[in-house]
């Protein structure tokens, strides 16, 4: 059961818009401008001295599954769902660290991606999003 969960889970995080594309550029399906990040959310940045190695664990253990190695959305389970999961390289380059960690806390309705904030602590996510800004 745990390993299931834990498969929905990889599936599930990071899809917060269709792109399976290897492009570094914004894909299309990331809309631009980003959706306003509500108050409890806005501002936050990513805490000084983050073990980004830490981050890096997280996401080969949750993240892979959908979002590929690179983070590039083409990870084995990405062509099976819908919207594809998200290119997180390119959504990075074009979100602030407040977005990020909000879509990580409270996942995107629409789409396979789960709410984070009941798994793992913020300390967790902002490891996460630490080595997912040292993705290329």
């Amino acid at each position: 059961m745990r390993i299931l969960l834990t498969v929905f889970v990889a599936v599930s995080i990071f899809v917060l818009s269709g792109c399976s594309s290897q492009s570094l550029e914004a894909p299309a399906s990331i809309s631009q401008p980003l959706p306003t990040v509500p108050p409890d959310y806005a501002g936050k940045t990513i805490p000084p001295k983050v073990d980004v190695s830490a981050g890096a664990d997280i996401f080969r253990t949750d993240c892979v599954t959908c979002h590929g190695e690179s983070g590039h959305g083409d990870g084995p389970a990405s062509q099976a769902l819908e919207p594809h999961p998200v290119n997180l390289v390119a959504l990075s380059k074009i979100s602030a660290d407040d977005f990020l960690f909000w879509k990580m806390s409270t996942g995107v309705d629409g789409t396979a991606m789960p709410a984070w904030k009941s798994t793992l602590t913020d300390q967790q996510i902002w490891q996460v999003i630490a080595f997912i800004r040292t993705l290329k």
